[in-house]
């Protein structure tokens, strides 16, 4: 629905918008909106002793953010983070309805053209699975650093 809005919308605005940017600012914007809701939630998670603690430290409220709420909630946030960025990647798919050959329509055209599907979606696949394992792998690695970070003192 975004991507529509973006695309013809600003066109029936009077902007002559190529496809791809069209695309890029829609997804943007979305991306932005979503993490910025998960973030603020996991500061908003932290509880309100934190905050009295740190202030009872004389510390003023940059200060607080940096050494007190947001090591805690950066450990809150890194799983929906990843989640959401690899949802952002397969959802990039979505963008085919502005009109872009992607992935999958790509794979069916070379499917036609070749009649060997199987090699074709396995490639197609191999293509998404480099693009999103590497993001959760990391994640993962994330996730036990903040942890052990957490649990060794």
């Amino acid at each position: 629905m975004q991507l529509c809005l973006a695309f013809f919308g600003l066109s029936l605005a009077g902007f002559d918008v190529p496809p791809w940017l069209a695309a890029a600012l829609a997804l943007t914007l979305w991306t932005g909106a979503f993490l910025a809701e998960i973030w603020r939630g996991c500061v908003e998670s932290i509880s309100k002793g934190q905050w009295e603690a740190s202030s009872s430290l004389a510390m003023g409220y940059l200060q607080q953010m940096r050494y007190v709420i947001l090591p805690q909630a950066l450990r809150i946030a890194v799983p929906p983070t990843v989640g959401f960025s690899v949802q952002v990647i397969k959802g990039t798919a979505l963008t085919s309805i502005i009109g872009f050959i992607e992935l999958s329509k790509a794979s069916t055209m070379l499917t036609n053209a070749t009649f060997r599907p199987f090699t074709v979606y396995a490639f197609v696949a191999l293509i998404y699975f480099a693009l999103c394992w590497p993001l959760s792998k990391a994640s993962q690695a994330l996730e036990r650093k903040l942890n052990v970070a957490h649990h060794g003192h």
